[in-house]
């Protein structure tokens, strides 16, 4: 049977890498730690669990892609990677049989060159950014488009597609996706449980700092692949800049513009509502209470739009926004 090793990537995240590590154990051939500068112990936690440890050099900016391509790069370099990887997120722990699971639905089609499953919050009633969190994982069963960056992945298609791409700060894992499909490779989704993760989100600042990287990733993900993420994009320029500049006019020159815009608005937050209600079986209630903030994102989502075109314009590094 085929081999499998896994990539773990990381910075401070404390008792969760140690869970992390702890649902890792002999799961895989070889387990590859790879650190961005965590001053928490991770290091000597890693170590301590059998895994093999990357450091990331600090002089560049570092990403979740960067990572995780190096990660692989060290398997590389070492004997080479097994033909299945499975990469994890160190804020996440590995549902039992999912390796197994996974890796035969990966090798059940040859041209299937990745395999996902549902990520679960371990504690979505801590707050409504971790509630969020869990109705975002929760995604129906199939081949897909694109997922996040748990996943596990033929070396071959890795390889084929060209990895993970370091410049990429946010949606990576949509832009590689993006490459294997258009590179001829099936992804897949299976209705089972792949990782528990532990969002810890209990700040209305780090929520818009997560959502004004979504932005940044609609659009640099959207630069690279004009086709995808079209519908989000246009979503945020709509609700995050149109509406309210129209609002803006309207209360100078049209007050009713203004109350059209407000219309539209509450409009939107109840077609939402409707739909996580339909799609995500929510209770009325909490429909209405998660859709005020998937209304509300598209203005951080705007402003991570702007900052990724400010940063090409100038020529400037994309640097990782860190909202934890």
């Amino acid at each position: 049977m085929s081999a499998v090793d896994l990539i773990l990537i990381g910075r401070n995240e404390g008792d969760r890498l140690r869970r992390c590590l702890a649902s890792a154990q002999g799961q895989a051939r070889r387990m590859v730690y790879v650190d961005s500068g965590s001053s928490d112990g991770s290091v000597a936690a890693a170590e301590a669990a059998g895994a093999e440890v990357v450091h990331l050099d600090l002089s560049r900016p570092f990403t979740a892609a960067r990572a995780r391509h190096q990660g692989f790069l060290h398997l590389e370099a070492t004997g080479g990677a097994a033909e299945i990887v499975q990469f994890i997120d160190g804020d996440c722990a590995i549902a039992p049989g999912w390796i197994e699971t996974a890796r035969a639905a990966l090798l059940a089609e040859p041209k299937r060159g990745l395999v996902t499953g549902w990520r679960r919050e371990i504690a979505p009633g801590a707050s409504i950014y971790n509630a969020l969190a869990q109705v975002e994982w929760h995604r129906p069963a199939g081949e897909i488009r694109a997922c996040g960056g748990d996943m596990m992945l033929r070396r071959t298609a890795y390889l084929e597609a060209g990895g993970f791409d370091a410049r990429v700060i946010a949606a990576e894992d949509d832009e590689l996706c993006c490459r294997l499909r258009k590179a001829g490779w099936q992804l897949l989704r299976i209705a089972e449980e792949m990782t528990q993760h532990d969002a810890a989100m209990t700040r209305f600042g780090a929520w818009w700092q997560r959502a004004v990287r979504t932005g940044h990733g609609f659009a640099q993900v959207g630069h690279l692949h004009p086709d995808y993420f079209r519908r989000e994009r246009m979503r945020s320029w709509l609700w995050g800049l149109l509406a309210p500049v129209l609002a803006l006019v309207g209360l100078f020159a049209a007050p009713w513009l203004t109350a059209l815009v407000l219309l539209a608005y509450v409009l939107s937050w109840l077609r939402t509502a409707r739909g996580l209600m339909r799609q995500e079986g929510l209770p009325r209630a909490t429909a209405l209470h998660h859709a005020v903030f998937l209304t509300l994102s598209k203005f951080p989502n705007l402003i991570g739009m702007l900052r990724f075109h400010l940063r090409r314009w100038m020529g400037r590094d994309m640097r990782i926004i860190e909202y934890k």
